[in-house]
């Protein structure tokens, strides 16, 4: 069990899992939850925190202090990002991310979509430091990235014995999805209702969807990446036809992802290099190499490589 939870993974996916993790969090500041902020102007009385809100405790939400929580959280998270300080960055942003979660949350609604980027946001400084590229493998970068995906399948597991165990069957046979078409349906999800029973077969498989999720676990690599492509297929049915956003846990899922493979700064600077008369890909790609590929790379004879690019990741030779 050990091994499995602190199975290895390359540190390039540890840096463009943190770079996605903190981008997200400060476009869900702007985009996704700008109105925590008018939280402030609900009488105080209102406010009926969380237990962790009751057990630390924290005090009731001003403007002040709403406005210094999200301009503090907005520089740090982009700062996080960069993967500069990953461990005083990113407690300073778990903190401050909670604080606001927990304001958002103690006013009579929680969303259980936040659940997977918290404990993203909890075992990420814990992964140390990783660089975009970066083929070595590390465990605790394995560690943070299993457990969210436990917290992103504990989601979905959850959700079901939820419907289960407060609705029961009837959950299953009864109007849950029709209610929701005619509170916040789309043109398509209209069209989906005027099919006999159809509903009633999707909130079955629904159910059926979010029991069997753990066994994506079990799967080979090759479909545990279908399974997860289902996953996030789901959702995309989801906002097209009742417009509900699970994004917080879109971004946490992307755990599952090989996401070192995704360089996009590389791409652009080979689209460049192509547009750019008399360069190579090697001028684009490589550029000066780190300090230990030119130790380990100083007695190779760089006359046998030609144009050739040394691979990514990797020192420059044969």
């Amino acid at each position: 069990m050990s091994r499995w939870l602190t199975e290895a993974v390359p540190r390039g996916r540890i840096a463009a899992f943190r770079t996605v993790i903190y981008l997200f969090v400060a476009a869900d500041l702007v985009i996704f939850t700008p109105w925590v902020r008018t939280r402030v102007s609900v009488p105080g009385d209102l406010y009926q925190p969380l237990l962790v809100g009751r057990l630390l405790p924290l005090p009731t939400p001003t403007p002040a202090l709403v406005a210094v929580i999200f301009w503090l959280l907005l520089l740090l998270t982009l700062l996080a990002a960069t993967g500069r300080a990953p461990r005083l960055l990113g407690w300073a942003v778990c903190a401050l991310y909670l604080e606001w979660m927990i304001i958002a949350m103690s006013y009579g609604k929680v969303d259980h979509d936040r659940f997977g980027l918290l404990v993203a946001l909890a075992v990420l400084p814990t992964a140390g430091r990783a660089r975009h590229g970066d083929t070595t493998r590390t465990e605790a970068g394995g560690w943070a990235l299993r457990v969210t995906q436990l917290a992103v399948i504990c989601t979905y597991f959850l959700a079901a014995w939820a419907k289960l165990r407060f609705g029961g069957l009837d959950w299953l046979t009864g109007s849950v999805l029709a209610r929701a078409i005619i509170r916040r349906g789309t043109d398509l999800a209209d069209l989906i209702a005027q099919v006999p029973y159809l509903l009633i077969v999707a909130q079955f498989g629904i159910v059926a969807f979010e029991l069997f999720s753990p066994l994506v676990f079990l799967l080979p690599a090759r479909w545990r990446l279908a399974m997860v492509g289902f996953f996030y297929s789901f959702h995309v049915v989801t906002i097209a036809t009742i417009t509900i956003s699970f994004a917080p846990h879109l971004a946490a899922m992307t755990s599952f992802l090989p996401l070192e493979r995704v360089r996009p700064v590389v791409w652009a600077r080979r689209l460049a290099g192509r547009n750019i008369p008399g360069s190579t890909s090697a001028d684009v790609d490589t550029g000066s190499p780190p300090p230990d590929q030119e130790r380990v790379g100083a007695g190779a004879d760089r006359t046998q490589l030609g144009d050739q690019a040394p691979v990514v990741g990797r020192p420059a030779g044969p």
